[in-house]
């Protein structure tokens, strides 16, 4: 059965930085492309980081030059580094992966920029 599970958000102001992880079980996250999601109030989820099984990393234009994905296999953990953080980035920030046609997400953890 796989398991993502979140940890990291919490309260920071303006220019600040948070690191997310994000635990897997149940599969191996080297053989998958692994996902950053956010959903603030009121908004749809948005895509905000990716790495694939080889390592190419993607991200959102709102992010890009801020953010960075990055794993390790000795953990089987995905991060996401936020820096400069902005009173935009405040929201619930969700793990993700796909194995064929089924989706798995974590439970979220929430970030809050203040500013």
């Amino acid at each position: 059965q796989v398991q993502l599970v979140e940890s990291g958000g919490g309260l920071v102001q303006t220019g600040g930085s948070l690191r997310l992880s994000c635990v897997a079980s149940g599969i191996n996250i080297q053989f998958y492309t692994m996902g950053w999601y956010r959903q603030a109030p009121g908004k749809q989820r948005e895509l905000v980081a990716t790495i694939s099984r080889g390592g190419y990393t993607n991200y959102a234009a709102s992010v890009k030059g801020r953010f960075t994905i990055s794993r390790t296999s000795a953990e089987n953990t995905v991060f996401l580094q936020m820096n400069s953080l902005k009173a935009e980035d405040t929201a619930a920030y969700y793990c993700n992966t796909n194995r064929g046609s089924q989706q798995y997400w974590g439970q979220g953890t929430q970030v809050t920029v203040s500013s």
